[in-house]
């Protein structure tokens, strides 16, 4: 899962939507040096990214994916969940997207001083392009793998995700919407987290 999908899985505690953002900063058990919440967040972060790792849909949906990314193709799939989450926001979420966003964008910057370097560098970009809302787009999709290839060791060949999700849109939109039920399901029954999902969402709503 990417930083929408991370986000959206804190549920309504501050705190915890910061150590789930933070997460991938956080190594080993430098977690215990957080706030009681913030450690929350952090161990949610990562046993949410093992639930996914491990999950058959991924590796479905990252088949696809290997012939231009290999061993990078679950971290694409992760930014074209974020994709699919964001293109159907109103159908997992009581409130809009922007204003979701807008939200989690204060929190963060209200905590800024708690974050680690590296986020505290690339905070103010995502916040100033508008990151978690532009993955709705295939614009705002591959801007974002572009900046990715850019920065790590992602292969630079966002073109071929792109088409490799125009050309099986449909399957991975399936994929997408039967893990994030059981994601969803996860957090709940594992960590106590309850996401606002509009009244008429049905956990087993895709399978």
């Amino acid at each position: 899962m990417n930083f929408l999908a991370h986000l959206y899985l804190s549920g309504n505690s501050d705190k915890v939507k910061v150590g789930n953002f933070i997460g991938d900063s956080i190594k080993g058990k430098k977690y215990l040096n957080y706030h009681p919440e913030i450690q929350k967040g952090i161990i949610l972060h990562r046993n949410i990214d093992y639930f996914t790792d491990k999950h058959p849909l991924i590796s479905k949906s990252s088949q696809r994916l290997k012939e231009g990314f290999g061993r990078y193709s679950g971290v694409v799939v992760d930014v074209i969940y974020d994709h699919f989450l964001a293109e159907n926001w109103n159908s997992y979420h009581i409130n809009p997207i922007r204003n979701f966003v807008n939200q989690s964008h204060e929190v963060l910057v209200k905590n800024y001083l708690l974050l680690p370097h590296r986020v505290k560098m690339f905070l103010p970009f995502l916040i100033q392009s508008r990151r978690l809302e532009s993955y709705a787009s295939f614009a705002g999709l591959q801007n974002a793998l572009d900046i990715m290839a850019k920065r790590t060791s992602l292969p630079d060949n966002s073109n071929f995700a792109i088409e490799t999700l125009k050309n099986h849109y449909l399957e991975f939109e399936d994929e997408f919407k039967i893990f994030m039920n059981e994601v969803l399901d996860y957090v709940k029954s594992a960590h106590n987290i309850n996401v606002a999902t509009p009244n008429d969402w049905h956990p087993n709503e895709g399978k």
